[in-house]
């Protein structure tokens, strides 16, 4: 007797933003460098990867990116990393203002706290307009030769917003302020244009969109600011030089950029108005997509139930989705209400029906939570018996403001 296995369909990873699926080609090549760093040591590891920095990575980086011929690439272990290190050797003092967005993401904005209260500059941050987006007309009216630095994500880590880091250069340019752009959650899967944006420092991390390994990221660095900076402090001799990645890592960083230079040429089906569609159809699901411009990312939240509750029954339906918390992005979720909320992101594998078995499963999980349809018995004579009244479900609490204290 013939017995047919049933044919299980793969999961469906909506994480690209976070760690999303590394390509086997790229797990290969970590895997072998690190078995041959085991076998023959760390030396024999570092000699085998040089050639392929030297000639490889920063040209493809460059490529990805384009950089202009005075900019330099260099290999980090992660875009906060780098952005961390830069500021510890930024030149500001008690006159200067800094500007950061309600964007913002906990690890640049840790970095940007420490340098204020190092400092004691002056830390602004840029507001929104009526839809969500970075105000640009205040931007233009108050920059002025006291702002030392802007630093804006092109893409944040907890929605999809994109915001318009082209037209804040342009905006900057004629002026002192040093401009600092974080595309990790953005290169891989929106075109990053370093010339065109104008940045002085621009940072991102290797895996996310590009999937490339953790623990490798990039950045670029304009001569502007290379001058600008102090020499960093002496390093402690048994110690490795900070933000250097695993040879081993930036040999799989370099198998990703291949394969998304081969990705990247061949036509692709933009699916993020259908991602949307499906969570919005949903009863009871509120989108966390501020602005205007959104792409490949999408957060939302259920009225009724938790985030882990959400991702997990979507787990068991074949879903993989990532939980986001409210200090991932301290100046603006907390200010919403929004304690935890999902994330799904695209990835270059995401098809049409991926996003169409999430509306199925998200819709199976919610429509499964919903109370039965209570049916009342009727009294002799077919009059229905009267009902208690049940009382109404209490709207949300009012959602305060966050003031950042200076």
């Amino acid at each position: 007797m013939n017995v047919q296995t049933p044919q299980v369909e793969r999961t469906v990873r909506l994480d690209a933003a976070t760690a999303g699926h590394t390509p086997a080609a790229v797990r290969t090549v970590v895997a072998e460098l690190l078995r041959r760093e085991d076998e023959y040591g760390t030396h024999e590891l570092e000699e085998c990867v040089e050639d392929i920095v030297d000639n490889e990575v920063h040209e493809r980086l460059g490529t990805l990116l384009s950089v202009p011929a005075t900019g330099v690439t260099s290999l980090v272990t992660g875009g906060a990393d780098a952005f961390r290190e830069t500021l510890d050797r930024l030149p500001v003092g008690p006159g200067d203002r800094v500007w950061t967005t309600p964007y913002e993401d906990v690890a640049r904005l840790t970095a940007l706290f420490a340098l204020r209260d190092r400092t004691r500059c002056r830390l602004d941050v840029v507001p929104l307009d009526a839809h969500g987006d970075l105000d640009l007309e205040w931007m233009a009216a108050q920059i002025d030769e006291d702002v030392a630095l802007v630093s804006v994500a092109q893409v944040p880590a907890g929605c999809g917003i994109v915001n318009p880091v082209e037209e804040i250069g342009r905006i900057l340019a004629p002026h002192r302020a040093l401009y600092a752009v974080d595309v990790s959650y953005a290169v891989g899967h929106l075109p990053v244009n370093a010339a065109r944006i104008g940045a002085d420092l621009l940072t991102g991390d290797g895996w996310r969109f590009l999937g490339g390994p953790a623990g490798v990221g990039f950045a670029c660095t304009t001569p502007r600011l290379r001058s600008a900076l102090t020499e960093p402090g002496p390093a402690r001799y048994d110690q490795d030089v900070p933000g250097t990645p695993h040879s081993a890592y930036v040999a799989g960083l370099n198998t990703a950029l291949l394969l998304h230079g081969k990705e990247a040429s061949a036509p692709r089906e933009d699916l993020y108005p259908q991602l949307r569609d499906a969570v919005d159809r949903v009863a009871g699901t509120e989108l966390i997509a501020p602005g205007r411009v959104q792409a490949g990312a999408l957060a939302f939240r259920h009225e009724e139930l938790t985030a882990s509750q959400l991702r997990r029954e979507l787990r068991a339906h074949g879903i993989v989705l990532r939980k986001t918390v409210a200090q991932e992005m301290p100046l603006h979720l907390p200010g919403r209400g929004i304690t935890t909320a999902l994330h799904a992101s695209l990835g270059h594998d995401t098809t049409a029906r991926d996003i169409v078995r999430f509306a199925e499963a998200l819709d199976a999980v919610v429509s499964a939570h919903r109370p039965a349809e209570v049916v009342l018995p009727r009294a002799v004579g077919g009059s229905p018996i009267p009902a208690t009244a049940v009382p109404s479900r209490t709207s949300r609490g009012s959602r305060g403001h966050l003031t950042l204290l200076r």
